[in-house]
């Protein structure tokens, strides 16, 4: 017989069903069901909707039970940007900013993602996976149960082999889904800097080394690009996401984030998963998005870590049509943050979503940006069990309390990965 899970209490069940992705209006239907339930088989939804229907169906006497105490229930998140795996914070960079240090100008004295890849380069595999382990546990304790994690502060082939290779025995070794990116074109490394045609050369060593080692042994599913100012230009990028594509990547992007360089212009053109950041767009970048199937990701965290007063516009984009994500951009240096509630915090009360906006954009829309849109994002039939259950009366009170972790439960696959150790009850 089946592994079956009867979960009943849900006051608020947030469903989201409907498929995705959810543009304009629909991104605030979140299919709300009162007094919920569901009926997990084998980590895989069996039925989901009220307690009575769902307690009504056949087969559900005698199963494992769940009350979750007339808490509120929604898809666990999907945080569908992070840099998953570095070796230490940039806390010594933190005041600088304060003081009013730019991001580029800590990057030219030698900070930045060059100092992340120094730290990187020193690491040993165990001592990243001892503190990506612990990251993975935080991420899962705030709700959230797919990540995206990108490599990057390698820019060598070991070691960004090294980061790879982890995301792989990190998915295998823990609950959270980890969709794995190479971000080899970060930055240009600090060696190939002070060579002529420096750019030119590493992305010929993106394209000769690593690409084909990444799709040997079939370390990442995407192939990612930091365009802008100090990194990579249009015309670089696009070669490197063309050959990652002739290699099985699948395209996305770092996009208009310190400058409009027209990255998420040749995101569209490159038909990427996804564009994130997007501060920096204009009002025919927001238009074209509005009519593309690429994912508009919004990284509120970094501005927010920053002290950016330019927030990237979410109105617009979503009056444009736009498909808008939220995800945390978890990372040493911009936006050290795990928790999901938090962004939604920020979304809220700095890009003027309402909490039913950001929470699609977070779940079902995250998980579009992934290409996952089919097995996880949101509760229905056939998808997986993944929960966020949280201790509050009204699913808007999660990014109302700003900066307090609410979560109560995290169930990945019908199996909880995370429960608080205290509740109000």
């Amino acid at each position: 017989m089946a592994n079956s899970l009867l979960i009943t209490g849900a006051s608020q069940l947030l469903t989201l069903r409907g498929g995705g992705p959810r543009r304009g209006d629909s991104l605030s239907d979140l299919d709300l069901i009162e007094d919920g339930a569901a009926l997990v088989r084998d980590g895989v939804i069996a039925a989901v909707g009220t307690r009575a229907q769902v307690e009504a169906l056949p087969g559900t006497r005698g199963t494992e039970k769940l009350d979750l105490g007339g808490r509120v229930v929604l898809p666990g998140f999907v945080d569908s940007h992070t840099h998953l795996v570095h070796a230490a914070s940039r806390v010594e960079e933190y005041q600088l900013k304060i003081q009013g240090a730019s991001y580029e100008e800590i990057a030219r004295k030698g900070g930045g993602i060059l100092n992340s890849v120094k730290k990187m380069r020193a690491a040993t595999a165990d001592e990243l996976k001892k503190r990506a382990l612990a990251a993975l546990q935080q991420f899962a304790a705030y709700g959230t149960t797919t990540i995206e994690a990108k490599s990057g502060y390698g820019l060598d082939v070991p070691s960004e082999l090294k980061i790879l290779k982890l995301h792989k025995e990190l998915a295998a070794e823990q609950p959270l889904e980890i969709v794995s990116t190479f971000l080899g074109a970060h930055v240009v490394p600090e060696e190939f800097r002070k060579k002529a045609d420096g750019a030119k050369r590493y992305i010929q060593l993106l394209e000769e080394n690593l690409l084909p080692a990444v799709a040997e042994h079939q370390l990442a599913e995407f192939c990612d690009v930091f365009c802008d100012r100090g990194a990579f230009s249009v015309a670089e990028s696009k070669r490197v996401l063309q050959a990652g594509r002739q290699w099985g990547l699948a395209p996305r992007m770092h996009a208009e984030q310190l400058s409009r360089t027209g990255a998420a212009r040749l995101a569209i053109l490159l038909r990427a998963a996804s564009c994130d950041h997007l501060e920096q767009v204009n009002k025919n970048d927001i238009r074209a998005l509005g009519k593309s199937d690429t994912v508009a990701t919004l990284l509120p965290g970094c501005d927010f870590h920053l002290g950016l007063k330019k927030y990237a516009p979410a109105r617009d984009l979503i009056d444009a049509g736009a498909i808008v994500a939220l995800a945390t951009d978890y990372n040493p240096g911009t936006s050290p943050t795990l928790s999901m509630p938090m962004i939604l915090s920020l979304a809220c009360t700095q890009l003027r979503m309402a909490p039913a906006e950001a929470i699609t954009a977070a779940t079902i829309n995250g998980a579009c940006a992934l290409r996952r849109d089919k097995q996880v994002g949101s509760l229905e039939v056939g998808k997986q069990a993944d929960m966020a259950v949280f201790d509050v009366a009204d699913y808007r009170e999660i990014p109302y309390y700003f900066g307090v972790n609410q979560c109560w439960m995290t169930i990945k696959r019908g199996c909880v990965i995370h429960a608080a150790k205290e509740s109000r009850n």
